[in-house]
């Protein structure tokens, strides 16, 4: 058993601009982030994940960076940065920074350069072509719709973004940009930080003469994803990255990898590859969009049946191997409540039950803010609401295409990212505690029914739960580190499986839906003494755990078994 700190450690991840206002001008910052470490220790967390708060024009929420070593004006300054560190330490917390190593800001003084003239010394920091056919160079399509090719007057030439025009590429084919990135990572290491989440770290390399890629079907929208993603000299650089200077530090890294399963995986987090300790997988966060048509936005209902073939398989290979890291929301996906439990007559419940399976699997589980207290997606009635600059593209996308507005608003409702993105609910007062300005973005409606102050109030409340799981965590190894097995495959319903570590094993039961299914163990957990840990409902009388057993509404257990 290959013990380590971030296997055994609980994540939260932090949207700044949403989080926390410090100053009053309706921005998240870095002094509103302070004022809540206090609540964030009493969770129980031990990672704080912050998305980035480096220098940026902010036209994706500062994934488009200017400067990777000075703070953004809105969220305060170097020293707020410094004294967060610091309070953040002085608490037991760590530190993980989000890091785009794959694309820069179009403000970014390298960009500014390279695009100067062909001939300028950075030009080869990013990657340019001339038009091919009167058009871009291949038939890449972006991330957040049209060409990954935007056209330059200056030199009459092309620069690849994978994600918005604002978001060039580098090119780490440069030994100059691989030298000033790893001079980057090393300065923030210096500085004290504890970790890293690299983000789209998996498209740093592009196929060797940047083919077209197929097009099966004619679908406007299919990707040449393979061109571009996972390809095998990410493994080369981040392993002379791993060697070159992150093997000098005690710390926590995590990649953010789409298009892999468990087996690809372990190219980037196996025990013996010197590269991330664990990567996020997108495989469950696609079983409700249908193949083909316009990607996460064709939408179809998500199978209980497929959700346990994907995370067991994830379970069983990366046991003793890799790690995982555990996840049902974050700032690009919407909330967990409304995607996959109830959020209107059981979502008390539902968040529970959802909390409980992300904090009984094998891996490190990430807490995304709101989630705590069960805050809900967003149904803004305007597009002009909505600031997400995927959402913006799509809207436009399908308007010009003849699609009804209700149509489209419908898909956004649902799979928006800014689902995640409205204003961390604090209590009732006005924009929900988080600002006395108006806000960034719209606080959702809900906030007087569901806000931290209140939860805090109630000794029932999710934000409670979700503290006894993470204590539970702390008090029991089977937990972080005990084997998975996977119960009763074919039931439509229930999601149970077993943890097991030595001569300890641990039960865990969830029932997804709001019907009342009945649970039949199998015969060989019968023989077991069963305390039960946790459980979203009072546990008594008829209800104890025995042959068969009617679940409630999104109930969940968790019981330590005994020969």
């Amino acid at each position: 058993m290959n013990k380590k700190w971030w296997k055994e450690s609980v994540v939260y991840q932090i949207y700044p601009i949403s989080f926390m206002d410090g100053n009053g001008d309706g921005v998240g910052d870095l002094r509103g982030i302070m004022s809540k470490l206090d609540y964030l220790k009493d969770l129980g967390v031990d990672v704080l994940w912050i998305c980035p708060v480096y220098k940026s024009p902010n036209h994706d929420n500062g994934y488009d960076i200017s400067d990777y070593q000075d703070i953004m004006k809105e969220f305060g300054t170097m020293d707020d940065f410094d004294r967060l560190l610091k309070e953040a330490h002085m608490r037991g917390l760590k530190i993980m920074m989000d890091l785009v190593l794959n694309h820069t800001s179009d403000e970014h003084p390298w960009f500014i350069e390279s695009r100067a003239s062909e001939d300028n010394p950075k030009r080869d920091y990013y990657i340019w072509r001339k038009g091919k056919n009167g058009g871009p160079p291949n038939n890449w399509e972006s991330y957040f719709s049209g060409s990954v090719w935007q056209y330059d007057e200056t030199t009459d030439e092309y620069y690849l973004h994978l994600y918005s025009k604002h978001q060039p590429d580098l090119n780490w084919e440069n030994e100059k940009v691989i030298d000033s990135m790893h001079e980057m990572v090393e300065w923030w290491l210096k500085k004290g930080v504890d970790g890293f989440r690299f983000d789209a770290i998996a498209h740093i390399v592009k196929a060797v003469g940047l083919p077209d890629g197929e097009n099966p079907n004619h679908l406007p929208t299919v990707r040449a994803y393979e061109l571009f993603s996972n390809l095998e000299n990410v493994h080369t650089l981040l392993n002379n990255l791993y060697k070159s200077v992150l093997f000098h530090y005690d710390i926590m890294t995590v990649g953010e990898t789409s298009g892999l399963g468990p087996e690809q995986a372990l190219s980037y987090v196996g025990d013996t590859r010197n590269e991330l300790n664990m990567v996020f997988q997108f495989e469950h966060m696609q079983l409700d969009a249908a193949s083909g048509g316009s990607g996460k936005w064709n939408l179809r209902p998500w199978n209980l049946l497929e959700l346990k073939k994907v995370m067991s398989n994830w379970q069983t290979v990366m046991h003793e191997q890799g790690w995982n890291a555990n996840y049902w929301c974050n700032h690009d996906q919407p909330r967990s409540i409304s995607r996959f439990g109830d959020d209107s007559q059981y979502r008390v419940e539902s968040a529970k039950m959802l909390a409980t399976f992300i904090h009984m699997l094998e891996g490190t589980p990430y807490i995304y803010q709101g989630e705590e207290i069960g805050m809900t997606n967003i149904a803004f009635q305007s597009i002009d609401d909505y600031r997400d600059v995927e959402t913006l593209n799509f809207y436009e996308e399908q308007m010009n295409q003849g699609v009804p507005e209700e149509q489209i608003m419908e898909v956004i409702w649902k799979k928006s990212r800014d689902n995640a993105r409205t204003p961390m609910q604090w209590n009732k007062s006005e924009e929900a505690g988080f600002t006395k300005a108006t806000p960034w973005i719209r606080v959702n409606s809900n906030y007087p029914l569901i806000n931290v102050e209140d939860a805090l109030k109630d000794p029932d409340s999710i934000y409670y739960y979700y503290k006894k799981l993470i204590a539970l965590r702390k008090q029991h190894e089977v937990i972080v580190y005990g084997k998975y097995e996977l119960l009763l495959p074919l039931d439509t319903q229930i999601y149970a499986f077993t943890r097991t570590l030595g001569d300890v094993c641990l039960l865990v039961i969830l029932n997804f839906f709001g019907e009342e299914p009945e649970l039949n163990l199998p015969s060989k957990l019968h023989l077991s003494s069963k305390e039960l840990l946790i459980s979203n409902y009072s546990i008594k009388g008829d209800d104890e755990l025995s042959t068969t057993v009617r679940l409630h509404p999104y109930e969940s257990r968790v019981y330590m078994l005994k020969a």
